[in-house]
């Protein structure tokens, strides 16, 4: 098995007909992904190397039936596309664009829970997914990871190949790879995904990649400590951040103690989660556990 994406996966992308909208989507299907169509308003008839294009998520719904969407549109226009796809019917939105306002993506989050129950937003500015020999929906590069047991969720897409790939180096591999994002409000939290990952037979251990600011990580710990029976090893970055300054992501702030790597990785830790100091002692953390 795998969580969020895999052989039942029918994707469709939102964005299909611009330069990096294309690319990753015609990468995706290269990678076996079933990849069903596209939405660009104007652009409806038209097609990407054979992938049909709508000028509506509700057209494409009609005509193509995919349960996954990928949006790849500009951040102007991002959130209205997440939520046109949301009322369309979709049950899964991987939304990669990045520099979407933060107003933004809190009416996305909010609406969702009260008028979209029913789908689940991956994002915005994340990878992706990847359940190896499965899907691919993002801009993961699937060559850095081997199907296996071990489920990864980050907030940081560098980091996790990172680890993902050391994972492999080991003899190991993944049964999915979640990225979150880091942007203020994102759709999922690492709890919704370890959630899934906990109840899904192929997963064995859970790799949890987190980074300085807000309170994600920890309300992760007190879940796990809660909910969860499989070993989770985390990575926390930032542990020489400053404090004050944004560092990569736009969640990536802390002020004063709060939201701190050291304050992360205690919390974690006191709840029976190995921290790992490095991706590579994360991965070696992992593959202990895994022999």
């Amino acid at each position: 098995m795998s969580v969020l994406v895999d052989e039942n996966t029918r994707l469709a992308v939102a964005g299909i007909t611009g330069r990096e909208g294309s690319f990753h989507t015609l990468n995706n299907r290269r990678y076996g992904t079933n990849v069903v169509g596209g939405v660009t308003p104007g652009k409806g008839g038209q097609d990407v190397e054979g992938i049909p294009v709508f000028n509506s998520w509700a057209e494409a719904v009609e005509g193509v039936q995919p349960n996954t969407a990928m949006i790849f549109v500009p951040p102007r226009f991002a959130a209205d596309s997440i939520l046109e796809a949301a009322a369309a019917g979709v049950e899964l939105v991987i939304a990669i664009t990045e520099g979407i306002p933060a107003h933004d993506e809190l009416r996305v989050y909010n609406t969702l829970k009260r008028d979209f129950p029913h789908t689940r937003l991956i994002g915005p500015n994340c990878p992706g997914i990847l359940s190896p020999g499965k899907a691919n929906v993002g801009i993961i590069p699937a060559s850095f990871f081997k199907e296996g047991n071990v489920g990864v969720v980050s907030r940081s897409g560098t980091l996790t190949y990172q680890i993902g790939n050391e994972i492999a180096q080991a003899g190991f591999g993944c049964s999915s790879i979640v990225g979150i994002g880091g942007d203020p409000v994102p759709g999922s939290s690492f709890v919704d995904v370890i959630e899934l990952f906990e109840n899904d037979q192929q997963t064995e251990l859970i790799v949890l990649s987190g980074e300085i600011g807000g309170s994600a990580e920890e309300e992760a710990a007190e879940y796990i400590a809660a909910h969860v029976k499989k070993p989770v090893v985390a990575y926390i970055a930032g542990f020489t951040a400053p404090a004050g300054k944004q560092m990569g992501h736009a969640g990536a702030i802390v002020s004063g103690s709060a939201g701190t790597a050291a304050a992360k990785a205690q919390a974690l830790e006191a709840k029976g989660v190995r921290v790992g100091r490095t991706p590579t002692e994360v991965a070696e953390i992992a593959v202990t556990q895994l022999r």
